[in-house]
């Protein structure tokens, strides 16, 4: 399989996609003006304890106050970043603490942001900070040796274990080794050993001398982290269309990943980098809500508050045999196309596949099988559930950033986000409602009604004779002038 990671740098925004055999499976953004905070650690203050809640809420100088959970406090999740992890460890006395007895109002703390404020939601922290270089992720707060779950054979996990506790030795502090590190010398891990003492000690004289709400450690820009978590054996090619960065990325690499250096490229062609890959056309297309397959059927994708729908169908797809066999080669097709959108889309949280309903038993196991075979290339750590009765999938996939959806668009200020406009009709008789409530409110000879010009023409053209009966009504004269900037649900009824 060709990869390749191609780096669009604008002064305003920086763009990282990444291509397998020419087609975009991901794509990460960070804008000037709004830099993701997952990663940054902050001295904090504790404003409020919601014991109810078994959560705290922490002013890390954001502009809403940050959420920290008791489990966040005792019992870390003990992850490795880039979808890594190792079981979380008990605190041996089977559950967490009251929050009332870990923190308290008005108490200084050190967390790390873990997710980023959400639509209303606030980030969330976690007091066990975890910071990631190459190879490894130190864990400053807890004497932990542990190795990521993606590496399974238990031979390299065994030596890398080794390698890892002869470089610490009596060293207090914990680690992890990443997905990366696999198939690594103990050279290249004792580099990333000195390099994460380093960058500790530096955060541990910004901790002693920073005040509440700033910021004592930052994570790498994004060109840098997404080759720290993305730059591996398989990518063939780094692509860069920035000279400035360019040369920040090749000091990066030649500095961690020097067997790689020969794989960065400036890329100075006239066309547009993303223009050159499609990724462009991608991007848009990942904002919209229906996924054509090449079958025909296609998906259709909702984004919601509590979580995300991704619905199958057929569509134009009748296939050459039978119905079951039809709607098994959709599906199929549709499990691979679901998980590369959610790649693409940077889709988290609870997902609901909705699969066309199968009668064989092993259809909907290689379904299954097929969605979680294309899942496994996923950077972002998924959990997938067996198919229900209704032929519905749910799946987990870890959050920590915005969606795509979230971070290009807004919702659409003429329906409010909810996708829909009311009709000319129903806000002609809304308009018919307000003018007889304002006639019995408040005294006027006549009234002049402004709204969008198409429903002042239906008024006009379609409701004249309501219109006759209204004024007949009321004993008042009603003009309509249309407004060309008035959205279609709005209008104002002025007395005169």
């Amino acid at each position: 399989m060709s990869e390749e990671i191609l780096i669009n740098v604008t002064p305003r925004e920086t763009r990282v996609a990444v291509v397998e055999n020419g087609m975009m499976q991901e794509v990460y953004l960070e804008r000037a003006s709004r830099r993701g905070y997952v990663g940054n650690v902050y001295k904090g203050r504790v404003q409020r304890v919601m014991p109810g809640m078994q959560a705290a809420f922490v002013d890390i100088g954001l502009e809403r106050a940050a959420f920290l959970h008791a489990s966040d406090i005792v019992r870390p999740a003990v992850s490795a970043g880039n979808g890594d992890s190792v079981p979380a460890q008990n605190n041996g006395n089977g559950g967490a603490p009251s929050i009332s007895s870990l923190v308290h109002e008005g108490q200084e703390i050190v967390v790390q942001v873990i997710r980023d404020p959400i639509s209303s939601k606030g980030a969330r922290l976690s007091a066990h900070l975890s910071i990631p270089s190459r190879y490894l992720v130190l864990l400053p707060y807890a004497k932990t040796l542990g190795v990521s779950v993606r590496i399974e054979d238990e031979d390299e996990r065994q030596r890398l274990k080794d390698i890892l506790g002869d470089l610490i030795g009596e060293d207090p502090l914990g680690y992890i080794v990443r997905t990366n590190a696999e198939g690594q010398s103990a050279t290249a891990l004792a580099f990333d050993v000195t390099y994460l003492g380093k960058v500790w000690r530096v955060v541990q004289e910004n901790i002693a001398s920073s005040k509440v709400g700033e910021r004592v450690y930052e994570e790498l820009s994004l060109p840098l982290r997404a080759l720290r978590d993305l730059l591996h054996e398989g990518i063939e090619k780094v692509r860069v269309d920035s000279r400035e960065t360019y040369d920040k990325v090749c000091k990066f690499v030649h500095k961690f990943m020097p067997e790689l250096d020969e794989r960065i490229e400036h890329y100075d062609g006239e066309r547009p980098i993303f223009d050159l890959y499609g990724a462009e056309d991608e991007i848009q297309r990942a904002l919209r809500r229906e996924v054509p397959l090449k079958s025909g059927g296609h998906l259709v994708v909702d984004q919601t508050e509590a979580m995300t729908t991704i619905d199958v169908n057929t569509g134009a797809y009748l296939g050459s045999r039978n119905l079951e066999e039809t709607v098994y080669r959709t599906n199929l097709e549709a499990a691979q196309a679901a998980a590369r959108q959610l790649r693409l889309r940077n889709l988290g949280g609870i997902i609901i596949i909705d699969f066309i309903d199968m009668v064989d038993e092993e259809h909907k196991r290689q379904v299954l099988r097929t969605l979680e075979k294309a899942l496994a290339r996923d950077h972002a750590k998924t959990t997938v559930y067996p198919m229900s009765a209704l032929g519905l999938v749910e799946m987990t996939r870890k959050r920590t950033t915005k969606s795509l959806e979230y971070q290009l668009c807004e919702p659409c200020p003429a329906c409010d986000g909810r996708g829909t406009l009311k009709t000319p009709e129903t806000v002609t008789y809304e308009i018919f409602r307000e003018i007889t409530r304002a006639v019995r409110q408040f005294d006027a000879e006549k009234l002049m009604v402004l709204a969008s010009p198409v429903v002042v023409d239906r008024i006009l053209e379609e409701e004249s004779v309501g219109v006759a009966e209204l004024e007949e009504f009321i004993g008042k004269t009603i003009t309509f002038q249309a407004e060309d900037h008035y959205a279609q649900e709005r209008f104002d009824v002025v007395l005169l």
